[in-house]
């Protein structure tokens, strides 16, 4: 009789091992994958919790965006040396397109790889047939590096705040660099820059091309 019990309770554990050892071979690889690392959350061993996956720094290499599909033809540099200085006008209109003297967006390629780029606010300086005359705008603080700016060829003019910017920030204008954009490649319309401030930037990029 103990030799028979003894059986039946050896066929009854192997039974119950049989139907636990699935679920739990699966429990541990489910386990397993989030513990990995970039999964989208990790275990705490000591709570047993998954915890949140750490967010992604944005930064300045994240903005830097490669060149639109189609390339960059859209954009390029205006030759104010051979060229010379676009015919300045002031004819901004509410109206959906983009017109000189509004600060619209665009994607400007930087000048040491022009296959990558960034979209930046600029003044539209003057139109060109279907292409639009423009300079770069940034929030960027330039007073304090002046100097080494200028060591490198920049130059830039103090134009304050704007709608253009939302949170108010002031804003400076480009002068030594002059982009002809193709009117396709605006990417929103931003905000008119006020008559008199326009006036002054076209005043400081004649002095400044003189």
């Amino acid at each position: 009789m103990a030799s028979l019990l003894d059986g039946i309770l050896r066929a009854v554990g192997r039974a119950a091992t049989d139907v636990l050892t699935p679920a739990l071979k699966q429990r541990a690889r489910r386990t397993s994958r989030a513990a990995r690392p970039g999964h989208e959350g990790s275990i705490d061993s000591t709570a047993g919790t998954a915890s949140p996956a750490p967010r992604r720094r944005e930064g300045a290499a994240a903005r830097t965006t490669p060149a639109p599909i189609g390339g960059s033809a859209g954009i390029r540099p205006y030759d104010v040396a051979s060229a010379g200085l676009p015919s300045f006008d002031y004819t901004p209109n509410p109206d959906g397109n983009a017109d000189p003297g509004e600060v619209v967006w665009t994607w400007v390629p930087y000048e040491e790889d022009a296959s990558q780029g960034k979209d930046r606010p600029v003044l539209i300086l003057a139109r060109s047939g279907d292409r639009l005359i423009v300079a770069q705008m940034t929030s960027k603080d330039h007073d304090r590096d002046a100097a080494q700016e200028a060591r490198h060829g920049r130059y830039w003019f103090d134009v304050g705040p704007g709608a253009w910017d939302p949170k108010g920030r002031p804003s400076e204008v480009r002068l030594d660099r002059l982009l002809v954009v193709e009117s396709s490649a605006i990417r929103r319309e931003g905000a008119t820059m006020g008559r008199g401030t326009f006036a002054a930037v076209v005043a400081a990029l004649r002095e400044h091309w003189a």
